[in-house]
């Protein structure tokens, strides 16, 4: 997309279409993104956005977690998206359980002490759940997983479908089913990759399926998450992670980042990923329709 003369940008700010910004930035800014659908989407949609405000801007896609954190920290990559519980458990350490406005204090804290600063966390929590088919979660009366302890435990022998990693991890299914007081029983576990869950689920060959919040396959096909009434699973709220130095260099990045962040939530995630991994649109294109539907470019 193609940088804006000052004049227009200052029209759409008046506008209030847009943060203000000056029309050129004097540093360059990186922004990274990791190797799944809803960060390419998330850096495409920021870096696009800012290209619109006036920065000069490298996106890094495609990156792994633990290389995309080391090259921030390392000031390679000015700023990503990164998850409250990522950087709570796996690069701070964190092992006690905490709701997500700890979560988010807490990864403030220590990540300001590497020179990283969480700005305001979008209302996307992309964080495991379960799922059922709408239509027999309804029937069965299971709206939230004590519901489905209960049914359980009264008798019904449910499949579950569960990708490797939820299967062994020390705070995925064990003690997931501790919590709740419920057992699905070896029998009823079938094993799969996780993109299998959703599909096995739809086609009726599993009753309950591990999910993430977010997937776009959770509308397309139909299926209903299950309330964690017990808060079982830690909170991913998806939010801006910005190196100080960036933020020192330039002065309205902060708003505007933030101003980006307030537009996001688990349904138009959750809507985004779908076009992308059940339509089959491309990334760029589903980014550019979602700043335009919002007003902060111009079409």
């Amino acid at each position: 997309m193609r940088q804006m003369t000052l004049a227009l940008l200052a029209s759409l700010s008046l506008a209030g279409t847009v943060v203000p910004t000056a029309a050129a930035q004097e540093n360059e800014l990186v922004v990274g993104g990791k190797n799944f659908t809803e960060q390419q989407l998330i850096s495409s949609i920021t870096t696009q956005y800012l290209d619109h405000l006036g920065y000069d801007v490298d996106r890094r896609a495609g990156m792994g977690s633990s290389v995309l954190r080391q090259a921030q920290e390392n000031g390679q990559v000015d700023l990503y998206w990164e998850y409250t519980g990522t950087s709570l458990i796996v690069y701070n350490d964190v092992e006690e359980k905490l709701g997500p406005d700890e979560a988010y204090a807490r990864v403030k804290e220590l990540d300001a002490e590497k020179g990283l600063v969480w700005l305001e966390p979008s209302g996307v929590n992309n964080t495991y759940a379960l799922a059922m088919r709408a239509e027999d979660a309804e029937e069965r009366g299971i709206a939230t997983i004590s519901d489905l302890a209960t049914v359980v435990n009264d008798g019904a022998e449910l499949v579950f479908a569960s990708n490797a990693e939820f299967y062994a991890r020390d705070d995925g299914l064990r003690p997931m089913q501790e919590t709740y007081g419920f057992s699905f029983g070896r029998a009823n576990i079938k094993r799969m990759d996780t993109g299998l869950t959703y599909s096995a689920l739809r086609d009726e060959q599993v009753d309950v399926a591990i999910a993430t919040t977010t997937d776009g396959r959770l509308s397309a096909f139909n299926l209903t998450v299950l309330e964690d009434d017990k808060g079982f699973f830690p909170p991913y709220a998806m939010t801006p992670v910005v190196s100080q130095q960036a933020l020192d260099d330039n002065p309205d990045l902060e708003t505007q980042l933030n101003e980006l962040s307030a537009r996001l939530d688990d349904d138009s995630m959750r809507q985004l990923n779908e076009r992308v991994d059940v339509d089959r649109q491309t990334v760029e294109d589903v980014a550019e329709d979602f700043l335009i539907d919002e007003g902060l470019i111009d079409a």
